[in-house]
Order: C-alpha cells, then sequence, then structure tokens
C-alpha cells in the first residue's frame, strides 16, 4: 500500500509540474518529456586582486539591476535559508537601494561624486567608493511613452507568487502612466498574440480589464513572444519619446529559441531599435534567473526580481521614473598608479567586465541608467609600501555614456583625494554600501572577507543615518539578522 501511494503521490507532483499542452488530446502526459528543473543561475565566480604594475586599468559596464537583492531576500526571510552563492551578485545588492547622492550639475543626465576610506575587514587596505547620481524625472518635460507589456502566460506561470502577482503589479504600473502614454499587451505561451492592441492611457480602465483577463495555460514560447513585443513597440514608436518593453516571466522558455545564448543573440539584434527593455523575474522552483539577466543586461534593459506585494510597489511605484532612460551605455575605467596602488579588486560587476579598448568603443554595448538612479561600484585596493595616497593622485576614474537617442558617447571625470579618512569617519554612503559589499561576502563564503562579520555589519548599519522613505534599509539591518542565524 505504501509503494502504491508513493507511485501516486508522485504521478500527482508530475501531473502539477507540467505545462498544460505536454498532454496530448487523449489526457495521456508523456512523462519521458517531465524535467523536475530546479532554479537556474550562471556561476561567475569573483573577481581577483590585479596588481597594478601588470594591468593598471580596470574597465566595466554599471548594473542597475536590482533582482538578486529581492532574490535573496527570498530566500533568507520566506525560506528561512541562505541562498545559492550563485544567486548572490554584490552590485545588485547595492544599487538596490535609493541613495540621495546630490544630482546638482545639470552640465552631464548623471553626476559623480566618490571617497576613500579604510577597508573595514581589512585595515591594511582601502576602499575607494565611486557613485552616480541620475537626473530626476521633471513630469513637465517628460516624454510621452510607448509601452508593451510582453507577459508570460504559460501554465508554469499559474501560481499566485507568478502571473496573479504580476498582474496586480501592471495594474499599479497603469496607474503610474499619463493621458499621453499609451500602452500594448502582448502575452505567449505556446505562441504570441496580441491581447489589447496600444492604447491610450487615458482609458486606463480598458487597460487594467485587459489585464485581469489573462489566465495561464500551454508551453513557453519566450522567442516568439520577444520577436512580436519588438514588432508591436516598433508599429507605435514614438520618436523622441520613451519606448519600452516589459518583460513578466518566470524565464522557463521550452518552445522555439529556449536556449541562453540564442536568447541573447535574438536581443542582441533587436537593442539598437531605439527601444528599451526592462525584465521582471517571478516565482521560485524554475525561475531562470540567468537567462533573465543576460537578456536585460543585452537588451539595453534592467531586471528586477518580484516576489511580494512589497516589492512590486517598490518596482511599479516607488522606483517608477526608472522606466525612463536618461543615459545609456555607461562605462566606467579607472586607471591606477602603480606606485600608490600596489593591487586592486573592484567587488562584484564580474560579468559587466570590458575591455581597455571598449571604454572608447561606441558599438560596445554597456548599462543603463533610469531617472533619478544611482549607481556604486566600489574597489578594495592595496597601497603599495609605505605609501601614502594623502595628496597624491592615486588614480583617475572617467565614464563615458550616451544620451537615449544618440550613438556617441560623452565622457565626463572624477577626481577622488585621499583625506586618510578611517572608516568610521567615512560617509554614511560608505559605511552603507561597504556594509551590503561585506554582507554579500559572507553570504558567498567569499576568500577576501577578511574580518567581516554579521555583528559587525549590523553595527556599521546602526551608525548610519540615511533617508529610508519606505523603510528598505532598516529592513536590511532585519535580513543580516535573520541570515547570522541560518
Amino acid at each position: 500500500m505504501k509503494s502504491i501511494n508513493f507511485f501516486l503521490l508522485s504521478f500527482i507532483l508530475i501531473l502539477f509540474s507540467c505545462d498544460y499542452d505536454e498532454a496530448n488530446s487523449s489526457g495521456y502526459i508523456d512523462l519521458s518529456s517531465v524535467e523536475f528543473a530546479g532554479d537556474q543561475y550562471n556561476e561567475l565566480g569573483e573577481n581577483q586582486f590585479i596588481y597594478t604594475e601588470t594591468a593598471p586599468i580596470s574597465t566595466f559596464s554599471i548594473d542597475a539591476d536590482g533582482a538578486s537583492y529581492a532574490n535573496v531576500r527570498r530566500f533568507i526571510e520566506q525560506d528561512q535559508s541562505l541562498p545559492p552563492t550563485a544567486a548572490v551578485r554584490t552590485e545588485e545588492l547595492i544599487n538596490y537601494f535609493n541613495l540621495d547622492y546630490g544630482y546638482t550639475d545639470a552640465t552631464h543626465p548623471i553626476n559623480l561624486n566618490g571617497e576613500i576610506s579604510s577597508c573595514p575587514w581589512q585595515t591594511e587596505n582601502k576602499l575607494v567608493r565611486i557613485g552616480m547620481k541620475a537626473k530626476p524625472l521633471n513630469p513637465i518635460d517628460t516624454q510621452a511613452s510607448n509601452f508593451v507589456l510582453l507577459i508570460d502566460v504559460s501554465g508554469s506561470m499559474g501560481s499566485e507568487d507568478k502571473l496573479e502577482l504580476l498582474k496586480s503589479g501592471f495594474k499599479d504600473f497603469v496607474d503610474q502612466t499619463s493621458n499621453e502614454d499609451k500602452i500594448a499587451i502582448v502575452t505567449y505561451a505556446g505562441s504570441a498574440g496580441l491581447v489589447l492592441p496600444s492604447t491610450s492611457c487615458s482609458n486606463k480602465q480598458t487597460i487594467k480589464d485587459a489585464i485581469e483577463t489573462l489566465g495561464s495555460g500551454g508551453s513557453t514560447a519566450g522567442a516568439e513572444g520577444i520577436i512580436t513585443a519588438y514588432d508591436i513597440a516598433l508599429e507605435n514608436f514614438i520618436t523622441n519619446g520613451n519606448n519600452r518593453i516589459i518583460i513578466g516571466t518566470d524565464g522557463d522558455f521550452n518552445v522555439g529559441i529556449s536556449n541562453q545564448d540564442e536568447l541573447i543573440s535574438l536581443i542582441e539584434e533587436k537593442r539598437d531599435l531605439g527601444i528599451f527593455l526592462t525584465v521582471l523575474g517571478v516565482g521560485r522552483g524554475n525561475l531562470n534567473d540567468g537567462t533573465l539577466e543576460q537578456i536585460a543586461n543585452k537588451g539595453n534593459g534592467t531586471y528586477e526580481y518580484i516576489d511580494t506585494i512589497e516589492q512590486l510597489h517598490k518596482v511599479f511605484i516607488y522606483d517608477y521614473s526608472k522606466f525612463f532612460t536618461v543615459a545609456k551605455d555607461v562605462k566606467v575605467q579607472v586607471e591606477f598608479n602603480p606606485e600608490i596602488v600596489e593591487s586592486y579588486r573592484l567587488i562584484g560587476y564580474e560579468n559587466r567586465a570590458l575591455d581597455t579598448e571598449d571604454f572608447e568603443d561606441d558599438t560596445e554595448d554597456a548599462g543603463e541608467i533610469g531617472a533619478n538612479q544611482n549607481i556604486t561600484a566600489i574597489y578594495e585596493i592595496v597601497p603599495t609600501v609605505a605609501s601614502n595616497l594623502l595628496n597624491e593622485k592615486a588614480f583617475t576614474i572617467a565614464v563615458r555614456y550616451k544620451l537615449p537617442d544618440a550613438d556617441t558617447s560623452i565622457e565626463m571625470d572624477l577626481d577622488i583625494n585621499d583625506q586618510e579618512v578611517t572608516f568610521n569617519q567615512s560617509s554614511d554612503f560608505m559605511k552603507f554600501t561597504a556594509s551590503v559589499a561585506s554582507f554579500s561576502m559572507l553570504l558567498t563564503d567569499s576568500e577576501f572577507k577578511g574580518s567581516s562579520s554579521f555583528s559587525n555589519i549590523t553595527t556599521w548599519l546602526n551608525d548610519i543615518n540615511l533617508n529610508d522613505e519606505h523603510n528598505f534599509k532598516n529592513q536590511f539591518k532585519t535580513m543580516v539578522q535573520s541570515a547570522s542565524t541560518l
């Protein structure tokens, strides 16, 4: 009897793991095609220290995603487990948070700031923080928007934390739009279809009614959906406007073009059309995080993960301005002085590294930054023996970006002077971002974590007084405490 019950239970689990159309017309399910797939992540490793004498120049693309932080938080707070190492991308943990970096120079759409302090987990070393702040969204000057919502309605999206959560979020999103904007809705399961042609956002209820009708079932023809969404976006393209596709999916593509490399190639073919991309990942168990992150990375886009109503509000309401790109292909290049800096390590950005020559190559893709968004990068540096950085030019920082509708980049520079500041004397921006970086190193058991500890991070966070309008920074402190018990 026990063996029979086990067989029945196994069959039921298999049945619920299948997309609906894996059953043929007679209702028979082909068990040979069933896979018990889990979440999929790309293994990245971590950046090593690089000797300045050998390679004095470090070049990378910015990363404006926040998905990894939300996903890590889900593991710790909801699943009460530490995340897999590959799920942790340090730069996305840091850039999840809104920081009140000042925007004072309207000459550029992004302003730069930075500082140097001692390193709290390796006291003989130093930390360099590079910060960017994008210009705020001005409702008076905001361009009209052409949005295409591309929504996965395949069978794997049937749970409450997937399609239903997305539907709630997209309805909130509709409420943020102006009457001059327009929205089309494309869905995909076994094939792609146009649910709602491009519709003026003066008809918000019509758009929300169309969202509410969506249900799940079928396999996942993601590539066909992507192609259809770009076609619709091009048909309704607004010259000098904000043209963007917003994808909501668990990334479980299983019909047509489905492997990561082919999907990336498809996206790369589309990214020069003047259409930006937002990728929203949902769910657990078959979340294809690796593919979703790369689609956003290669498609002039950003990637967010949504697991709760609160996170939904952050993406669709609090951070609505990020749906408006103010600078694209943003690259950073730092040149270190080998007489002052023995070696350096960029913390995070492992899959955003660029070659030195890519910095001035305007055909080389890089990351985008949305209105009012902030970006932070942190280097840990090893000073040369008996060196003193005070009043010495230890390095130069250059940034290149393009305006959203331009093909030629603009360069800007930042000089940061070392004032021999200890970590305790550094700004709250340094203390907070370094705390997040230290937390990330603990989660991944980094070989460079030094004296990092959950208790040290808590101490640093308790010494910080930053604006926390939506309580996310305080929630991070709670998450650190939760992680320490797992």
